[in-house]
């Protein structure tokens, strides 16, 4: 939980997205995920999570990302404004397991970024980006 980009500004709000990423875990649904700041006109920052589902087979994804923004508002509170999840197939990580977080916020802001030459599966991003 050392990371540089564990903490967010929302409106003024210092907030760690580990600490969400730590909820959205919780819930008996989700594999994995990662949870990121993007850019936000009024707020500065908005937590925005990526889940990967244990058994997507038969699961209502809207209806999981509304749990998932539920449970973050039960455990750290309206503050956080968790109100943003994407369900995906995978996340983008580099060989030896880390997620590119970095990467993922670029994305979401629009912003130019380099695929790592790390990268264990380049699709991943394409997927993310294509819902995006």
């Amino acid at each position: 939980m050392g990371r540089v980009d564990d903490v967010i500004n929302v409106a003024g709000h210092r907030l760690s997205t580990g600490e969400m990423e730590e909820v959205v875990g919780k819930h008996p649904m989700v594999a994995e995920c990662a949870v990121i700041g993007r850019r936000d006109e009024l707020k500065g920052q908005m937590p925005m999570g990526f889940v990967v589902l244990k058994n997507a087979e038969g699961a209502q994804p809207d209806q999981i990302v509304e749990e998932l923004v539920q449970l973050v508002r039960q455990d750290i509170g309206a503050v956080a404004a968790f109100k943003e999840a994407l369900v995906v197939a995978r996340l983008p990580k580099t060989r030896s397991g880390k997620i590119l977080r970095k990467t993922l916020r670029s994305m979401v802001d629009g912003d130019d970024y380099v695929v790592p030459s790390t990268i264990e599966d380049p699709a991943a991003l394409d997927e993310i980006k294509a819902l995006l």
